[in-house]
């Protein structure tokens, strides 16, 4: 596969190019000078333990006034508003989780703009959303947010929730996500008797370099909202919590070990959509994006929360983070090919492959084995894999690339299909053909296999098999690390990696399945 710096990336700006995003908006990288490390070694020491049993102090003085405020609220009684009493629970409550913040180091909170009111806003969109802390603004104003039902029953923290009349998402009900939808549909129509609904339409935590795609569950019901961007302008983020990189609890030490954290809150003008956007909840959704990340100074990027779990799979191939898989896997949802189908896909171009040998094939070839039209999706696809710019390309890496997307986390059985297509007629591949395997596989230009070969070829003959291989990584799991791109990853190899069962971040995904938009205007790689 091929990687060109101006390409790398895919990150489109709103209205201006911004230049590109770091290679990948899920990793976070927090290295310390001997300074920074005395400093937290002493903040550890003194004031860290005092913060965090204030902090624990002031939810749980919030725990009871939460509790009896939200005791026998019907829905009736939530859509009228608040009783005399429940406004100073509600004055209180703010004052605590103030409070809560205030022990936590953010002494200060930068607010800009007006928070629209709910009958002029009914939905607050807010992004980047790249930490836990992104709660603050949720307890500024005490907005619903959607959240997954299992929070509800959480000690102390399930009370607060439910004060502020979140929407619940149930993992158990299949038809949930459309239910939600039309919850959300139902408040925002209401002519401002619910509160407002704060979503963050990322669906996951980001390093804020750049604005990954929005899920357009927050831009269904088709009302006007209000963009809300967020900034920790700090000199050392101890803030971020991505998949990669430092963990939820590390996060919290750093924080509480800092003397003063920054934080910043803007409220932007209210977006009102147009026809077409009311229609369209994907053009809706990506047309506020860009307003937020012209507000922010960042770029857009065609990322979603779905590359994030290619990048981070748990397997013997840790994918780096300059890997232009991510951009074949966004060229595969754009071609048309469905999740639910890919495999029985894969097993039918794996077939063709091993037919064609080593024929290589130039567009209108592709696209007859692809069996889609040309389109300038198929044409960057096809650029990607045009390694030498000279209009044909090796298919056998187009299949081992769509087997690394359809099955991220069983890298053997990508690399035994990689075997059946690169081997000889006794069975064997050459060193040559193991680094066309594996740089393919990884999504890399370059790759040395040298060190790894020669570890698998024990009786240095020159050529090895599949079960040669096999045995190998059953006898050095990670072998990766161990012979292929220690030095190429450096640090990232080692960064901690969060499981993938859900996004981490406040506000669950809720967007429908079928919501994609497969026609969104892609960048051409540049060569």
């Amino acid at each position: 596969m091929k990687f060109s710096s101006r390409g790398r990336g895919c990150c489109v700006a709103g209205s201006r190019e911004r230049g590109p995003p770091p290679r990948s908006p899920f990793v976070h990288q927090l290295r310390l000078s001997p300074l920074e490390k005395a400093k937290i070694a002493f903040m550890t020491l003194t004031l860290f333990p005092i913060r965090l049993f204030f902090a624990a102090f002031m939810m749980l003085l919030a725990w009871p006034f939460a509790f009896i405020a939200s005791m026998g609220s019907d829905e009736q009684e939530l859509e009228k508003p608040l009783s005399w009493w429940r406004k100073i629970v509600d004055i209180l409550l703010k004052a605590i989780m103030r409070m809560m913040w205030l022990a936590g180091g953010f002494h200060w909170i930068n607010v800009k703009g007006r928070r629209a009111l709910p009958t002029e806003a009914a939905i607050l969109t807010v992004a980047p959303h790249s930490s836990y802390f992104d709660a603050i603004p949720v307890t500024m104003t005490f907005a619903s947010i959607v959240m997954k039902a299992e929070s509800k029953d959480i000690p102390v923290w399930g009370t607060l929730i439910k004060y502020i009349r979140p929407v619940f998402v149930s993992r158990s009900d299949q038809d949930s996500r459309r239910k939600t939808v039309e919850e959300i549909k139902r408040r925002a129509q209401s002519d401002g008797k619910w509160p407002q609904i704060m979503i963050f339409p990322e669906g996951t935590c980001t390093n804020r370099s750049c604005l990954i795609t929005f899920k357009p569950g927050a831009f269904i019901p088709g009302v006007p909202v209000q963009p809300v961007v967020l900034r920790y302008p700090n000199k050392l983020d101890t803030i971020t919590w991505t998949w990669q990189g430092p963990g939820a609890l590390e996060i919290l030490w750093l924080t509480l070990c800092q003397f003063h954290n920054s934080v910043e809150i803007e409220f932007l003008p209210v977006y009102i959509p147009s026809e077409e956007e009311r229609k369209n909840p994907v053009l809706y959704a990506n047309n506020v994006r860009r307003v937020m990340a012209e507000a922010l100074g960042v770029s857009v990027t065609d990322y979603t929360f779905e590359d994030c779990q290619l990048a981070l799979a748990e397997g013997q191939l840790r994918l780096p983070s300059d890997t232009c898989l991510l951009e074949f896997a966004k060229l595969v949802r754009s071609l048309g090919l469905k999740p639910e189908t890919l495999e029985d896909d894969l097993d039918k171009y794996a077939a063709s492959a091993m037919k064609m040998k080593k024929e290589k094939v130039d567009l209108k070839e592709f696209s007859a084995y692809l069996e889609f039209p040309v389109s300038h999706t198929l044409e960057s696809m096809f650029a990607l894999f045009d390694e030498n710019e000279d209009g044909i390309i090796d298919i056998r890496e187009f299949v081992i690339a769509l087997s690394v997307v359809c099955k991220p986390s069983k890298t053997l059985e990508t690399i035994q299909l990689a075997f059946q297509l690169y081997q000889s007629e006794n069975g064997t591949i050459t060193e040559e053909d193991l680094a066309h395997i594996l740089k393919t596989a990884m999504g890399v230009s370059q790759i040395n296999v040298t060190h790894l070969f020669r570890a698998v070829d024990e009786e240095e003959k020159g050529k090895i098999t599949y079960d040669d291989f096999y045995r190998f990584a059953e006898l050095h799991p990670h072998f990766a690390e161990d012979y292929l791109y220690a030095d190429q990853m450096g640090a990232e190899s080692g960064l901690e990696t969060s499981s993938l069962s859900a996004p981490n971040g406040i506000c669950t995904d809720f967007s429908p399945e079928n919501a994609e938009d497969k026609n969104k205007p892609l960048q051409k790689k540049l060569n």
